[in-house]
C-alpha cells in the first residue's frame, strides 16, 4: 500500500515528536531555547522543527499534549478503580512531583499564549478538558446527575490548575490545605445533592 503524502508527513512529525520526548524525558525546553539549540540536543534539523511544528510555541504545546496523554492513561486507571477524591488527589500528586517543574512552567506559558491566539493552539486547547471529563464520569458514578457532575469536574479542574500556578509563583503557599478544602466542598457538594434528590416528599 502507498502512503499519502499527508500520512507520510504525519509519520514523520510523530518520529520527531518522539524524539523530542526522549530527549527531555519528562521535561520540556525552557522558553527562552532556540529551535536551534532543541535541534542539536535532538540532533535533528532546525527547519525540520519548523516545519512539523511552526515555532518554538508549536513544540511545547505538542509535546505538553503527548505528556499529559501519556499521564491520562495511567491516571484512567486510578479513575477506573477509584473514587471522585481518589482522582483528584492523584491529579495532585501527579503534577506537583519536583520533575514535573519544567512542564507546569511550560504548560502556564502555552496557556497564556493561547488565550491570545486560540486558532494556532486548537489542539493543545482541545486536549485541556480530558481531565474534566473523566473527573464528571466519577461523580455520575458517585450520584450526581449528568450537568451538574460537569460542574463540579469542570470547577474541581479549574481549581487545582490555580493551586499550580499558585505553586510556581509562591512555593510557600499552603496548597496542600487548599486542596483538602476542593475535596471537602465536593464532598460536601454530592452529599446535599444525594440528600434532595432523596428527600422523602411533602405531607402537604
Amino acid at each position: 500500500m502507498t502512503l499519502s503524502s499527508t500520512e507520510r508527513t504525519g509519520d514523520a512529525r510523530e518520529r520527531l515528536l518522539a524524539r523530542l520526548l526522549d530527549a527531555f524525558e519528562q521535561g520540556l525546553p525552557a522558553p527562552e531555547v532556540s529551535l536551534r539549540e532543541i535541534a542539536a540536543k535532538t540532533e535533528t534539523s532546525h527547519a525540520l522543527l519548523r516545519y512539523h511544528f511552526g515555532s518554538l510555541p508549536g513544540v511545547l504545546a505538542a509535546m505538553l499534549k503527548a505528556q499529559r496523554s501519556r499521564d491520562n492513561e495511567a491516571l484512567l486507571e486510578t479513575a477506573r478503580q477509584g473514587t471522585f477524591d481518589d482522582l483528584v488527589v492523584a491529579i495532585w500528586r501527579a503534577y506537583t512531583r519536583p520533575e514535573q517543574l519544567s512542564r507546569v512552567r511550560g504548560f502556564f506559558h502555552v496557556v497564556g499564549l493561547a488565550a491570545y491566539s486560540p486558532e494556532d493552539f486548537r489542539e493543545f486547547v482541545a486536549s485541556l478538558d480530558d481531565l474534566t471529563r473523566m473527573l464528571a464520569s466519577l461523580a455520575e458514578r458517585e450520584g450526581l446527575d449528568t450537568g451538574e457532575a460537569l460542574t463540579l469536574a469542570t470547577v474541581t479542574i479549574a481549581a487545582i490548575r490555580g493551586l499550580l500556578l499558585q505553586e510556581v509563583l509562591t512555593p510557600a503557599a499552603r496548597s496542600d490545605d487548599a486542596l483538602a478544602l476542593i475535596l471537602r466542598m465536593s464532598k460536601d457538594r454530592s452529599t446535599s445533592d444525594r440528600g434532595r434528590s432523596g428527600a422523602a416528599p411533602s405531607a402537604s
